[in-house]
C-alpha cells in the first residue's frame, strides 16, 4: 500500500530585505509546493492576473467573506489595502496530501496559530540589524525616508514574531543556502512527524 502524502500548511514570515522570497521559492521547488494565493482589494495592475497573481475582489466583497469566516488569515496592510488567505483552496491543497506555502506578515502569522494549530510556521531572521539595513539599502529601490521606515517595520515585526510565540522556529539568513538548507530540514521533518505520530 502506497503511503498518502500529509498536507502540511507552512508559513514563511520575515522582514522586508531578509531574503524571504528566495527562501520561499527554493522551497516550493523542493517539495513542488503550491504557493498561495490572496484575495485583496487592491487594484489589479496591467501585467498581474486575476487568480494567479491575487483574487482580486471588491471592498464589500471582502467584507463579506470575512462575515462568512471564509478567511484563514485577513489582514489591512498600510491602513488601505486588505489582504487575506482563503480557507478553501487550502483545503483542497492539504486534502490532496501536497504542502501549501503561505508567505504572511506576523498578524497572520499569529491568525493561522490560533486557525490552523497544526501548521509549520517559521520566521527568517537577519544576522543582525546593522545587516538588515545593508540589505535594504542594497536594494537600491527606495529612498532614504523610505528604506528608514522599513526598518523600522522590520525590527517592530521581529520583536513581535518573538514575543507573540506564534512561531515555531527561527531560521538566521547568514548564508543563504545554509538558510535555505534549514528551512527545507524543518519542513521535511514536520512532514515525517505528521505521517508518523509517535
Amino acid at each position: 500500500m502506497v503511503e498518502h502524502e500529509q498536507g502540511l500548511l507552512v508559513v514563511i514570515s520575515g522582514p522586508s530585505g531578509v531574503g524571504k522570497t528566495t527562501i520561499v521559492h527554493r522551497v516550493q521547488e523542493e517539495f513542488d509546493a503550491v504557493f498561495s494565493v490572496s484575495a485583496t482589494t487592491r487594484p489589479k495592475s496591467q501585467k498581474e492576473m486575476d487568480g494567479e497573481d491575487y483574487f482580486f475582489v471588491t471592498p464589500e466583497k471582502f467584507e463579506e467573506q470575512v462575515s462568512r469566516n471564509e478567511f484563514l488569515e485577513h489582514a489591512e496592510v498600510f491602513g488601505c489595502h486588505r489582504y487575506g488567505t482563503l480557507r478553501k483552496p487550502v483545503r483542497e491543497v492539504l486534502g490532496a496530501g501536497k504542502i501549501m506555502l503561505l508567505d504572511i506578515d506576523v498578524q497572520g502569522g499569529m491568525q493561522i496559530q490560533a486557525n490552523m494549530p497544526d501548521s509549520v510556521r517559521i520566521f527568517i531572521l537577519p544576522p543582525n540589524e546593522d545587516e538588515l539595513l545593508r540589505r535594504l539599502e542594497a536594494r537600491g529601490r527606495e529612498d532614504s525616508d523610505s528604506i528608514q521606515r522599513r526598518y523600522r517595520e522590520a525590527k517592530q515585526e521581529i520583536k513581535l514574531s518573538q514575543k507573540t510565540g506564534a512561531y515555531q522556529y527561527f531560521v538566521t539568513n547568514d548564508n543563504l543556502e545554509l538558510a535555505v538548507a534549514e528551512t527545507i530540514a524543518i519542513i521535511r521533518q514536520s512532514r515525517n512527524n505528521a505521517q508518523n505520530p509517535s
